[in-house]
């Protein structure tokens, strides 16, 4: 068995606790030899930003799979469902005291603040003929389309690359990295991860946040993997 790629959650995964880059991870991520593709919830400016700062080619999937690029060079990629995403917004509002986070830069979905009854939020939001759902990633709840996410962005970013999904590796922490874990060929959750990422991983770290990656990059190259 071996992996061509490698994609990689930021917050939570390649950082320290409080969110700062792991200068451990950013050291291990440096010395492969393999592309490493950065994916996150966060904005696209945010995403390549990280990227550049650890050395890489600046391939990102951001807005949760709503955004990819796959070179500093070239303009990103965006789905349209911003609509969809500002109807459900709206609908909530009337139940909700709700706070958009960097509503200027994201163009495919809203993320809100984490301060109010998620559960109750997306039952009333069932009641809606949208086409949209709620995912909450430990930084913000996110309203996004539900044809959109990760697994979907790493398809299209690994096509642009040449390679396939089942090329990549997969490591993450949240349930936001689910259909990246299912959609690449080998998925690995850092030990802060929560269950529903734990359950969908084929090797779970015994460290956490930017440690556990850097763990779970040794166990592929322990292996032969990489």
């Amino acid at each position: 068995m071996k992996f061509k790629a490698i994609v990689a959650d930021i917050d939570g995964t390649i950082t320290c606790e409080k969110r700062e880059l792991h200068l451990g991870a950013m050291k291990k991520i440096r010395s492969l030899k393999v592309p490493v593709v950065l994916a996150t919830g966060n904005t696209l400016c945010y995403a390549r930003t990280a990227s550049r700062l650890i050395g890489l080619e600046g391939a990102v999937i951001a807005e949760n799979g709503g955004a990819v690029t796959v070179r500093f060079d070239l303009q990103g990629t965006f789905e349209e469902s911003l609509e969809e995403c500002e109807k459900a917004y709206s609908f909530l509002s009337e139940y909700f005291k709700l706070t958009k986070l960097d509503p200027l830069y994201r163009k495919t979905e809203i993320a809100l603040r984490r301060d109010f009854d998620l559960e109750k939020a997306r039952a009333l939001l069932k009641t809606q003929n949208l086409d949209i759902e709620m995912v909450d990633t430990k930084y913000a709840i996110h309203l996004k389309s539900t044809k959109i996410n990760k697994g979907v962005g790493l398809q299209k970013l690994a096509g642009m690359m040449g390679l396939e999904a089942e090329d990549f590796v997969a490591i993450g922490d949240s349930e936001n990295d689910v259909e990246m874990f299912e959609a690449s060929g080998f998925g690995i959750a850092v030990a802060n991860g929560d269950e529903k990422i734990k359950e969908a991983a084929n090797y779970v770290t015994d460290a956490s946040f930017g440690d556990g990656t850097v763990e779970a990059i040794e166990f592929l190259e322990s292996n032969g993997w990489i």
